[in-house]
């Protein structure tokens, strides 16, 4: 259990303030008082919002950035014990804190806190849960793993009642939160550079769960009834237990087709003690494509309606959802060709928005995809190979490393030649986005789809091509 007080200081530095998460609780902080301040290794579009709210952020992680005045160094799991100011704020016995002690900490000011987690779909979940709750007049305060239009950007910051929080399985950073629900969209194996196997992951989540309070004290659970062996999962909470997914959930979706606005599908309440008697609660408009989303939308309104939230209040707000950045996101024509930038970096998540994609285009797929870290590609090998083969063209970049090195004898050129075994010139690697761009432009058309996939930098490709349209 999280004990740490973020109450107990004033000044704090932030190591690696420009990460989405870390910069949201920056913004937090400063907007309740607290003498924010920071570095981060690059002047990134987050690093330049912060500057516009007066945090100053320094760049480059240098000893001299630590300096006498300072209570509290906050520090994300990618920063490590060898970093110069992690070591001279050691030597001045400045008190250290991670990320997640932090927010959980924030945690403790407000009345409900929604945890969203799961392997695949938190970032959507959590915006459509922040932005129907502000639009139902709520005024939650949000933080969340990706831009959004509706919010102006990663966070909100709004009263102390609602605090909307994506959170994340990773190094179990989520287990220092102060849950009061909490959404589990899936369990996969994942992260593998840091849990061993499946098992690991699944108790990772259980003790997740386990956080909750009893359902006396507010304490609900909603979860997808799809993850495998759930009662695994939830044999030990006293929360309230809410179940979406398939047809002897709670709360489940059928239907989906194309609408006017992107998709459409119809939402159904069972009654539980009579699976013949269903409830349609009614049918949901979206811009949001593929049945993953479909699903994520059915999990929030499940929680949405335990929170007392009208179905007709969920679905006006649904209308006008734009979706996470990077999530399906069009971005608009380049050269008259159609470009979409996507997050997905798992098998699972490549699959579903290429499924997705599959049935709005008018022409050929074109997938560029940077496989992000060395351990995710080698665990998953095969995978990668089944679900990008299902573009009609995969462009592989080099591997973007992360926090990694380069140890696993794996590599993209290796990947792109596993795809062409199945399927012969499917696949070409490119050594940057300079080739990349020349090779579209030279063979797609007007009525391609060209998708920009990756959890890494690939995105900075929209900078290239921008400039090369301006100029």
């Amino acid at each position: 259990m999280n004990n740490f007080n973020i109450k107990k200081y004033k000044n704090i530095y932030f190591i690696g303030i420009g990460g989405v998460s870390m910069s949201a609780i920056a913004l937090i902080l400063k907007n309740s008082g607290y003498n924010v301040s920071g570095s981060d290794r690059t002047e990134s579009d987050q690093v330049l919002k912060l500057k516009e709210k007066n945090i100053h952020v320094n760049i480059g992680h240098h000893k001299e950035n630590i300096k006498d005045d300072i209570d509290l160094i906050v520090f994300s799991k990618a920063i490590h014990d060898d970093n110069e100011e992690i070591i001279e704020a050691k030597k001045k016995n400045i008190a250290l804190a991670s990320r997640s002690e932090v927010l959980g900490s924030i945690m403790e000011d407000y009345k409900i806190n929604i945890n969203v987690a799961g392997t695949h779909g938190k970032s959507t979940t959590t915006s459509i849960i922040g932005k129907v709750l502000l639009d139902a007049g709520l005024d939650p305060t949000i933080n969340v793993g990706a831009n959004n239009k509706e919010i102006g950007g990663n966070y909100h910051i709004g009263k102390n009642d609602y605090f909307v929080v994506e959170a994340c399985e990773y190094t179990n950073s989520y287990h220092d939160f102060k849950p009061t629900m909490e959404i589990i969209t899936n369990i996969e194996a994942e992260h593998l550079d840091f849990f061993k196997n499946i098992d690991e992951v699944r108790a990772s989540f259980k003790k997740f769960v386990d956080l909750l309070p009893e359902e006396k004290e507010g304490g609900v659970l909603v979860i997808n009834n799809n993850i495998e062996n759930l009662n695994d999962i939830i044999k030990d909470t006293k929360a309230k237990v809410i179940t979406y997914g398939n047809e002897k959930a709670d709360y489940y979706y059928d239907g989906l087709r194309k609408s006017e606005i992107g998709t459409e599908f119809t939402v159904y309440k069972n009654n539980i003690n009579n699976l013949v008697n269903k409830n349609i609660l009614g049918n949901i408009e979206t811009k949001l494509l593929g049945s993953h989303n479909a699903e994520n939308i059915t999990g929030a309104i499940s929680l949405l309606m335990e929170l007392g939230i009208s179905f007709d209040i969920i679905k006006e707000s649904l209308k006008t959802f734009s979706g996470a950045e990077r999530r399906l996101e069009f971005k608009g024509r380049f050269n008259n060709i159609q470009y979409i930038n996507d997050y997905a970096h798992h098998p699972s998540e490549i699959k579903k928005s290429i499924e997705a994609l599959n049935t709005i285009k008018t022409g050929k797929l074109y997938v560029v995809f940077e496989p992000h870290t060395y351990t995710r590609l080698k665990a998953f090998y095969d995978d990668f190979v089944e679900a990008l083969c299902m573009a009609d063209k995969v462009i592989l970049l080099p591997i973007y490393a992360a926090r990694e090195k380069d140890i696993y004898n794996i590599n993209s050129e290796m990947l792109s030649q596993s795809i062409n075994k199945n399927i012969n010139n499917k696949s070409i690697y490119m050594n940057n986005f300079e080739e990349v761009i020349s090779f579209i432009n030279d063979n797609a058309t007007q009525n391609d789809l060209v998708c920009i996939m990756g959890a890494g930098d690939i995105d900075n490709i929209f900078k290239v091509l921008t400039n090369k349209n301006n100029n």
